[in-house]
């Protein structure tokens, strides 16, 4: 079992008294052609001896290219199915996501071909409805999108 922890922000907004939450799709072939279950909160891992809110703004700030601001509430944190622990905190922001800037990482592509080609983390984000937010929504960070519209639902819009 994977000793990973990783750490992200579960950002939402209101739109007309119902919250809508910021889903980020992976960047790079695997993810290309892949929508239900795929899109995942802003996230990445722990480095050694750094505090998990300090990762999350972080890696929210490497993913999107704009930093996060507003009051984090931690989550219950969640364990996937490889083992990976994800802590993440709720923050309500209305971010402009039309410039989007995203790291990038590389890889070999085409497999096998022994070319190296760049690829964004993100290759876009958006505010989905909780419907459809739990549609998209990797299955292993699920249960913290749960937790998040139970929250939500008792507090004034």
């Amino acid at each position: 079992m994977s000793k990973e922890v990783s750490a992200g922000v579960l950002v939402y907004r209101r739109r007309g008294g119902e919250p809508e939450f910021l889903l980020a799709h992976p960047g790079g072939p695997f993810w290309a052609r892949r929508d239900a279950a795929a899109w995942s909160i802003p996230k990445g891992l722990v480095e050694a001896g750094e505090e998990t809110w300090t990762a999350a703004a972080r890696e929210f700030q490497e993913e999107l290219g704009q930093p996060i601001a507003g009051e984090p509430e931690p989550l219950s944190p969640c364990r996937t199915k490889s083992g990976k622990l994800i802590h993440a905190w709720l923050v309500e922001a209305d971010l402009d996501l039309s410039g989007l800037a995203s790291n990038s990482f590389e890889m070999e592509w085409p497999r096998g071909s022994g070319r190296t080609r760049a690829f964004p983390e993100v290759d876009r984000a958006a505010y989905f409805p909780p419907v459809e937010a739990l549609v998209k929504i990797h299955l292993g960070q699920r249960p913290l999108l749960v937790e998040a519209l139970a929250r939500l639902a008792d507090r004034p819009a």
